[in-house]
């Protein structure tokens, strides 16, 4: 088992990474949308906190994995897709990593804009990003709020499409999973 990809095979830390992130998100994504339709309280404080905590954490291996993509591209495409597809899946993959990257600074920004510090593990203090001010506290909430919107959509493209090609049986899926198809 090869920790780097290969041209026709992903490597263990690109599905590591995956996976963890696909973790990361589908814990995020219901847990903030949860704490939107709530009135922070003592009793609910400890959300808040793991909210941030792990939405620094995504921000921190979103960073991991651009860096890796760098180090270690993806092989190519199964195929041959149709090339609506294969134009699709660069801009749906450049698109969660924007969000990827976007959703945990929007939060950072607006959070930090509060006046409250910003907790990682109910242990560290973040360094504020942005100035206290209620307009950047409230624009950058309601920014956040749409770019988790806009990426649970774009996850649940992202599914399936995945499901989609492995109907077809070109095994773009079990690449992700096993590493070969």
């Amino acid at each position: 088992m090869t920790l780097r990809n290969t041209p026709d095979s992903f490597g263990l830390v690109s599905r590591i990474l995956h996976w963890t992130m696909a973790l990361m998100i589908l814990i995020l994504l219901p847990l903030g949308l949860r704490l939107a339709g709530m009135q922070p309280s003592l009793s609910t404080l400890w959300l808040y906190g793991l909210h941030k905590t792990l939405g620094l954490t995504a921000l921190a291996l979103v960073l991991v994995r651009i860096v890796w993509h760098r180090i270690s591209p993806p092989p190519a495409p199964i195929g041959p897709p149709a090339a609506w597809e294969t134009r699709a899946a660069k801009v749906g993959h450049v698109a969660l990593y924007v969000l990827m990257l976007a959703m945990p600074l929007s939060g950072w920004i607006a959070s930090s804009a509060t006046g409250i510090d910003v907790m990682f593990a109910e242990r560290w203090v973040v360094p504020p990003i942005a100035p206290v001010s209620e307009t950047i506290d409230q624009v950058g909430f309601a920014i956040h709020g749409i770019l988790g919107k806009l990426l649970l959509a774009l996850v649940v493209l992202h599914m399936a499409a995945a499901v989609k090609r492995e109907m077809e049986g070109d095994g773009t899926l079990r690449r992700m999973i096993r590493g070969r198809a």
